[in-house]
């Protein structure tokens, strides 16, 4: 009996197999070149970025697939299972989520950041070394203002010895926060960025709006929430009038 599955993944590794062989001569003339002229990593880069353009190389477009969320049960789920624990880690969960920030981002928060009379944080120096002020709920203000009592410097969370939480500390209290929670979808800080983005489209903010409050610098990058929104509906329809 004809196997045609195995022959195809035969062929398959063969022609990964094959691939970089026939570019071993190129890659080979590639390096002596870039070597004589002592090129840097950055450097290495823009040579590549400028011959892709003047060949009119571009990359394709691979509709991407819809952003993963929690739900609205869930996000509450895992704030009061932060509340819960002792210390700051649900003041902490809680603006990682409203913020929408980048956990990178989030660790670098100092205290100086915070304009409690304009309900406004600074996220500085976000990705692409661009800052951006972002909006905080009053209620949100308040307990960050009772968080910080008298401090006026230093990181809005930061340790014992005065140190910021590091990105990987910070995974880490949100995933077992999550497990305690009983969620369980996997859960890090940037399924966070992109659950409250989804909440905000649904719930009327324009898409250049949640664009700047991310601190995307193309729209394209927002509107995967814009298609993912549209995902859910479809999904919602499908269930009430099949289920």
């Amino acid at each position: 009996m004809r196997t045609p599955s195995r022959k195809t993944k035969s062929k398959k590794k063969q022609s990964k197999a094959s691939q970089p062989a026939s570019f071993k001569g190129l890659i080979t003339a590639t390096t002596k070149l870039w070597r004589k002229h002592h090129l840097t990593y950055d450097q290495a880069r823009y040579v590549t970025k400028e011959v892709r353009a003047a060949l009119s190389i571009t990359r394709v477009k691979i509709r991407k697939q819809v952003v993963h969320r929690l739900s609205r049960d869930e996000e509450q789920r895992l704030i009061r299972q932060a509340y819960k624990d002792k210390g700051a880690h649900g003041l902490l969960i809680k603006t990682l989520f409203q913020t929408g920030a980048r956990v990178s981002e989030f660790a670098g928060i100092r205290v100086e950041d915070l304009f409690f009379d304009e309900l406004m944080i600074l996220i500085n120096k976000g990705k692409g070394g661009k800052s951006r002020y972002v909006p905080i709920l009053a209620e949100l203000a308040q307990e960050l203002q009772t968080h910080l009592g008298e401090r006026e410097t230093g990181y809005l969370f930061e340790t014992n010895r005065h140190l910021p939480y590091s990105p990987r500390r910070i995974q880490q209290i949100v995933k077992a926060t999550a497990e305690k929670a009983k969620i369980t979808k996997r859960v890090y800080p940037h399924l966070l960025r992109h659950s409250v983005a989804t909440t905000l489209l649904e719930r009327g903010m324009p898409i250049e709006q949640i664009q700047k409050f991310l601190g995307h610098s193309k729209l394209e990058t927002t509107q995967i929430y814009a298609e993912s929104t549209t995902e859910m509906l479809k999904e919602s329809y499908r269930r009430a009038l099949t289920e």
